[in-house]
């Protein structure tokens, strides 16, 4: 079995990821995330038994519930960086609430023997993934185009739960839900 963590996006902020994407998607050959499947990941989990399976969520159900976290979708990048994009992202702020929630889990699951990640905790939302290197001068141009104090400002929430997901064939399923708040 292939488990994350993350936290689901409401429909409202989806809707203007995708308004977005869909402008975007004709200027360029690239690989452009399903905006259905988005979520803000907290855990890459990866394979894991599925004997398993209910001490993952035991350690996840033992996560103090902190209260819900405010959660901005805003800015665009790309990872490694605009001369080499590998990734198109638009960004996740969630302060510190977001990033203990994340190091939180990274502890809990890292205790049953989930290898630690390596980086940083970076929040965002993976729009689209540059595989190869192609032209990607339109693209640019058409972002460039958007209204210079839009600030690709995507929409707020309030998370009061987080989801353990498995991923199989392309396809993201809830396999259990945690509540933030008491």
């Amino acid at each position: 079995m292939r488990l994350f963590v993350a936290i689901d996006i409401p429909a409202e902020i989806k809707d203007a990821l995708r308004y977005f994407v869909d402008r975007l998607r004709p200027t360029a050959k690239i690989s452009w995330s399903p905006v259905d499947n988005l979520h803000i990941t907290t855990k890459f989990i990866g394979e894991w038994p599925e004997l398993r399976l209910d001490e993952i969520k035991g350690a996840l159900t033992a996560l103090p519930a902190k209260g819900a976290i405010d959660i901005k979708v805003k800015g665009l990048g790309w990872f490694p960086n605009v001369r080499r994009p590998r990734v198109l992202w638009a960004g996740v702020q969630g302060g510190e609430p977001l990033r203990a929630l994340a190091q939180a889990t990274e502890q809990a699951v890292g205790q049953l023997g989930v290898p630690a990640d390596e980086r940083d905790y970076s929040p965002h939302l993976t729009l689209a993934r540059i595989r190869e290197a192609i032209p990607l001068e339109r693209l640019h141009q058409t972002i460039e185009s958007f209204p210079a104090g839009c600030g690709f400002d995507f929409g707020s929430f309030s998370a009061t739960q987080f989801f353990l997901y498995i991923s199989a064939g392309g396809k993201y399923t809830q396999l259990a839900g945690f509540p933030l708040e008491q």
